[in-house]
This record gives C-alpha cells, structure tokens and sequence, in this order.
C-alpha cells in the first residue's frame, strides 16, 4: 500500500516500538516538500473567500431579514476595480456570488424605487468582475430601462457590455429598443438595429426591423412588433407585464389615429361631422369600433372632431410630416 508521508511515519514509528533495543533510539526525518508562500498564502485567502461565500448565503438563508441584508451589503458594495483584485483571480465565482443577490432582490414582489440605484451599481460592479456576462447586461439593461425607468443607466451597462463583446446581437437591439420607445431617436434605433443585424446568432426577424425602422420610423404596427420580440426574448414576468402595457397603449394610439382619421374623412366628404362612430359605420368610413385594450371605451367629441380614450387621457402623440412619415413622438 502506498503511504503519504505521515503514513510512513507513523509505521515506522510503529515499528521501531516492537523491536528490540539494542541501540540509541534513532529519530525518523520525514522531508516535506517546499511550498512557495505566496501560494499558500493564495490558496489559504481562497478557502477563507469560499468559506465567507458559503457563510454568507447560509445566514442569508437562516436570517428572518435576509433581504434587509441583501440590500445593505449591495449598497456598501465597493467600486468594481476596487473589488477585482481582492477576489484573488476568482471573478468569475464573485461575479456570479454578486449575480445571485442582485436575483435575490428583484425576486421579491415588490422593490423600492430608491433599491435601483444601487441595483445598478451592483451591476456596474458584477459586469467589471466578469465583463463577458453577457446575461448580466441583457436582463440588467432591461430592468433599469422598463422597471427602474432609468434608460440613461440602462444605455451606459448596455453600451459597456457592447464594447466588451462586440458579437453579442442582444446589446446592439436592446440599445436600439431604448432608442425607439424611450428617447424616440429613430435613425440610431435603426443604426443599432443594423448592428444587431449583422452579427451572429440574431433571429431572422432582426435584419427585417432594421430595414423597417429606417422607412417606418414610429408606426404602431412596427411599434408592436417591436414589442412582440422583446416579449419573446425574455421570461421575466415584471418586464413581460411592463411591456404587455406597453403594448395596450400602442394599440390605443392606433385606435385613435384610425378613428380621427375615419372622422376627418367623413368630414371632409360630407361637410360636417360625425354624430356618433355608427354614422362612421355606416357611412363606410370605420369598418367597426375596436375595443379599448384597458376595459375602457372610445368617445367621440361630435363638436371638435376628435377621439379619446376613457382610460387614457394623455396618449402617445404620434407627429407626421407632410410625406407622412412620423417624426417624432411626444
């Protein structure tokens, strides 16, 4: 059997107790390999790292105010480059550690609207740890964009992990999601959108929006189908409700311009308007009433010519040129 060298010892030890003494007791040497310091001194930080991690989650698990102490220890996260050299090479593993209380945070019902500043600290700091995760820059862009309304702190993580990973289609479309919704910067939705476009792994619908956004700019239709691919590209159920309004109230800003229209024409022919959106019916001008995506209902102001929604008092204002083309959106 082979034996370590404290085996060997011991056994020899052993053996030199049952044999005669005929001799002066003769001391066994064992010779122990050299380690260098600094590598012990790195394993033994290493060990202390997991075994601090591995506290950390239990009492996280234990404690009744887990998630008070998920947000102190976020917010008194130091500066990434700060932290990167203290985990001792390990920034893969802090980075997803830090990944895990970001997720643990944003899984409860409700967070606090002060709780995202720090979230994107949180990020900024997980991202420099580790700045190939993509996933971290996907969700988190996301999040501050739709949850925290922050698409000024969504566009930095965005921008950041696109200078990193140059190949990841979803950094290029997610900054030009931002750009068509939140800051109606069309021809840069679209100039990131052709960027998506053109790298690997994008879906074949990407190369069809680019295209579109440079025509269309913001027509409802393009709008929703916007939207319909955000909701396809994540499982997150706040963002997917965030974006399920988001689309009901794209589809109420078509209704109106459909119906406005349907009045201008009837108006323009007969030369008055419409009583109620029935005379519209039945002159041809409306094929039917759509419905109100909110359980409201549209009502006709006879005297002015224009639509509102009962839900919906300040809607997406959608401006068209003289070619038609919107331009911009209020």
């Amino acid at each position: 059997m082979h034996l370590s060298p404290s085996h060997q010892s011991t056994a020899a030890s052993a053996g030199a107790s049952t044999a005669p003494s005929t001799a002066g007791h003769v001391p066994v040497h064992v010779t122990w390999p050299r380690v260098p310091w600094c590598a012990m001194a790195l394993g033994s930080a290493a060990v202390l790292l997991l075994l601090a991690a591995m506290g950390l989650r239990w009492e996280f698990a234990q404690r009744h105010d887990a998630m008070a102490d998920a947000r102190t220890q976020l917010r008194l996260l130091p500066n990434g480059a700060f932290v990167k050299p203290m985990v001792l090479g390990y920034h893969h593993v802090a980075a997803d550690l830090l990944w895990l209380n970001i997720v643990q945070v944003l899984g409860e019902r409700e967070v606090r609207q002060a709780d995202y500043e720090w979230l994107f600290h949180a990020l900024d700091v997980a991202t420099t740890l580790d700045p190939h995760y993509v996933y971290a820059y996907d969700v988190g862009g996301v999040v501050l964009a739709e949850l925290a309304g922050r698409v000024d702190w969504s566009n930095a993580l965005l921008e950041k992990g696109l200078a990193a990973n140059p190949e990841a289609w979803r950094l290029p479309f997610q900054l030009g999601f931002n750009a068509f919704f939140h800051q109606q910067d069309y021809v840069r939705a679209a100039d990131y959108m052709a960027i998506a476009a053109r790298l690997p792994g994008r879906p074949a619908y990407v190369p069809e929006l680019a295209a579109r956004l440079y025509v269309e700019g913001k027509q409802p239709a393009l709008a929703l189908d916007f939207l319909d691919v955000m909701e396809r590209q994540t499982d997150d159920v706040h963002v997917l409700a965030v974006l399920e309004r988001r689309k009901a109230e794209v589809i109420v800003e078509r209704d109106l311009t459909v119906l406005e229209e349907a009045v201008q024409g009837y108006t323009a022919r007969v030369g008055r308007g419409p009583e109620t959106f029935d005379t519209l019916i039945h002159s041809g001008d409306l094929a039917a009433l759509p419905v109100e995506p909110f359980g409201g209902a549209y009502r006709l102001d006879s005297e002015h010519g224009t639509v509102v929604s009962t839900t919906h008092s300040n809607r997406l204002r959608l401006h068209h040129a003289p070619d038609g083309l919107i331009t911009s959106l209020r």
